[in-house]
C-alpha cells in the first residue's frame, strides 16, 4: 500500500515508518525537518507542516492510508481531520494517548488523582481529538491508544489488544514499546478490524 506518516521523525512515527517499510509498503514520511528521517528503502522523506491544512491535504492525496503521529498540543485536530477529508484518503489512523482510556466505567485515566500533572494538558487534548473523531460522519478513522507507559523497547510482536479500557499486565504495569505499538498499527492497516473505532495495545 501507499501510506503517509505525518510526524515521521518522532518517537512513534519513526518506528511506524520503519515497520511499514520493512513490510514492503511505500511510505511518504512527512515531517517539518525531513532530514531527520532515517534513510530506508521504500521511504520518501517529505517536508510538510501539520498546521497547513491545504498543503497537508495535497501531500496525502493518492495514498491508501494516512497516519497522524504528532503531539496533540502541537497540532490542531480540526485541521488534521480537514486535511484528511479533503485528500479523499481511504483511511485515517491516529496515534492516540492513554489518558482517554477508562480505568472504571465512565472514568478516564486523565481524570484520576495520580495522573502526572506534566502530561495532563496533552492527554486532555488527545481525548478531545478522539471525541471529535467519534462525531465524524465521513472519515474512515481509527484511533490507537498506547498503554500508560509508552517508551522505547523491543519489537516482540507479542501483546494484547483492547478497546476503551486501560490494559494492565499481571504485575500491575501498563505499558507498550514504540516498536510493538508500530506492529499493532501496521497489522490494523493490513487487516482492518477497528474501523471508526478506538482500540488499545499493551502487554
Amino acid at each position: 500500500m501507499k501510506i503517509a506518516v505525518i510526524g515521521a521523525s518522532g518517537n512513534a512515527g519513526s518506528r511506524i515508518t520503519a515497520e511499514l517499510a520493512r513490510r514492503g509498503h511505500a511510505v511518504t514520511a512527512i515531517a517539518r525537518n525531513p532530514e531527520k528521517i532515517e534513510g530506508l528503502a521504500n521511504v520518501v522523506p517529505t517536508k510538510g507542516d501539520a498546521s497547513d491544512e491545504a498543503g497537508l491535504a495535497q501531500l496525502l492525496r493518492g495514498h491508501d492510508a494516512a497516519i497522524s503521529s504528532i503531539h496533540f498540543l502541537a497540532s490542531d485536530p480540526q485541521k488534521l481531520i480537514g486535511a484528511a477529508k479533503a485528500s479523499g484518503i481511504g483511511r485515517y489512523l491516529v496515534v492516540g494517548g492513554a489518558g482517554s482510556l477508562e480505568v472504571a466505567p465512565g472514568v478516564r485515566l486523565v481524570t484520576t488523582p495520580n495522573f502526572p500533572a506534566q502530561y495532563k494538558a496533552e492527554a486532555e487534548k488527545g481525548a478531545a481529538f478522539l471525541d471529535l473523531l467519534r462525531q465524524e460522519k465521513e472519515l474512515n478513522w481509527t484511533f490507537l491508544s498506547p498503554s500508560a507507559l509508552f517508551a522505547p523497547g523491543e519489537r516482540t510482536g507479542r501483546f494484547r489488544l483492547g478497546t476503551d479500557q486501560l490494559l494492565t499486565a499481571a504485575d500491575g504495569k501498563s505499558w507498550i514499546s514504540f516498536e510493538d505499538f508500530a506492529v499493532a498499527l501496521a497489522d490494523e492497516i493490513e487487516r482492518p478490524a477497528h474501523l471508526r473505532k478506538r482500540f488499545t495495545v499493551g502487554y
